[in-house]
């Protein structure tokens, strides 16, 4: 039976709002990235979702219980597997200090970082993680929360060109007989605050 997962972008930490370089680092939500996902929480299509999942980085499982909101979902569970790419060297460093000490390495893509994480080592466990949520969660819908470099692995794995993701973006993935196939993109819309349901009560 296939399992659907909505493999989603966490909201933005501290570190995406100053531009720093993340991996296995474990900042928090920022005050924006938890109201986008507070409003998030309303959108329509979290109504049809059965379980949430996430990556065991702190922004991430921030993001799943602000987006569980009061539905009825079971505790979310953390998967290491759904974390970001280790960065290396490049931990906690923005855009133009990497450029200035390590010149040209931002072109490839993906990026070959010192010290970091292989590509393979994360495409690895990401399929493999998608293949135990599917064990768990047969015919049903979840979403798990990860990260950027990781759903853009995943893309590649399957044959399609990696694209940018946006935090509360991400891709349905389908897990059918140990095969993994791509469906839609997606974008969370926050709803505004005086139309959120019940907005002001959590």
């Amino acid at each position: 039976m296939a399992t659907r997962v909505l493999l989603l972008r966490h909201a933005q930490s501290t570190w995406n709002a100053e531009g720093r370089w993340q991996g296995w680092a474990d900042p928090p939500l920022s005050a924006p990235g938890e109201d986008a996902a507070l409003l998030a929480s309303e959108d329509p299509l979290l109504d049809k979702i059965d379980a949430v999942v996430s990556s065991d980085l702190q922004r991430a499982s921030a993001t799943a219980g602000l987006l569980a909101g009061d539905r009825r979902w079971p505790a979310a569970e953390r998967f290491r597997g759904l974390r970001e790419r280790g960065a290396g060297a490049w931990t906690g460093l923005t855009r133009p200090e990497i450029e200035e000490r390590w010149p040209g390495s931002l072109v490839g893509n993906p990026a070959v970082i010192p010290g970091g994480e292989s590509p393979a080592a994360v495409t690895a466990r990401a399929v493999a993680t998608l293949h135990r949520i599917a064990a768990a969660w047969p015919d049903q819908e979840v979403l798990a929360i990860s990260h950027g470099a990781l759903i853009r692995l995943v893309e590649h794995h399957t044959g399609v060109e990696p694209t940018p993701v946006v935090n509360l973006g991400g891709r349905w993935v389908e897990v059918d007989r140990g095969r993994i196939t791509l469906g839609v993109q997606v974008r969370l819309t926050p709803v505004a605050p005086q139309a959120a349901r019940g907005a002001g009560s959590r």
